[in-house]
């Protein structure tokens, strides 16, 4: 991961603890950069998933509390100028469990996220690190990942 931030082709990259992802691995050596941790254990369903992000990304009032909305405002994010964006979800696996479709839903705007951040050099200004406990859920959870991609394409 010594150059993760502009070599990483991924859209959202999964990985484990045991990865032990330095932040200055994850990030470009300048710039500012806005970094928001989240919890997938406390996102249970769809609204504490919004609630996190809104919460972690400081959305503006206007935000509609639906997958369209949170797909919108992390696109936009004017209201926190930066010069790139990286989302850390703890806990991964234990995001949206009840809802396989939820989970979906939610990878693929994160992945809509990250291709519509790209600079017009092609340089990436959204990332998303899922970050999981062991190796094998990071397995499964990339596999989960890649579907979702797949079809929002």
């Amino acid at each position: 991961m010594s150059n993760w931030w502009n070599d990483s082709t991924d859209q959202v990259t999964v990985c484990s603890r045991s990865a032990h992802v330095e932040l200055a691995a994850v990030l470009p050596a300048a710039g500012r950069f806005v970094v928001a941790r989240l919890d997938g254990t406390r996102m249970t369903d769809a609204d504490h998933a919004f609630y996190e992000f809104s919460d972690a990304l400081l959305f503006p009032g206007y935000f509609g509390w639906n997958w369209n909305a949170l797909s919108e405002c992390l696109r936009d994010l004017s209201w926190l100028a930066a010069d790139g964006y990286l989302i850390v979800v703890e806990n991964a696996p234990r995001l949206l469990p009840d809802s396989a479709e939820d989970r979906r839903t939610l990878f693929q705007v994160l992945a809509h996220a990250v291709q519509h951040r790209v600079s017009p050099f092609g340089q990436p200004r959204f990332k998303v690190l899922l970050v999981c406990d062991r190796d094998d859920e990071a397995a499964l959870l990339r596999a989960e990942v890649a579907d979702a991609v797949r079809r929002a394409r």
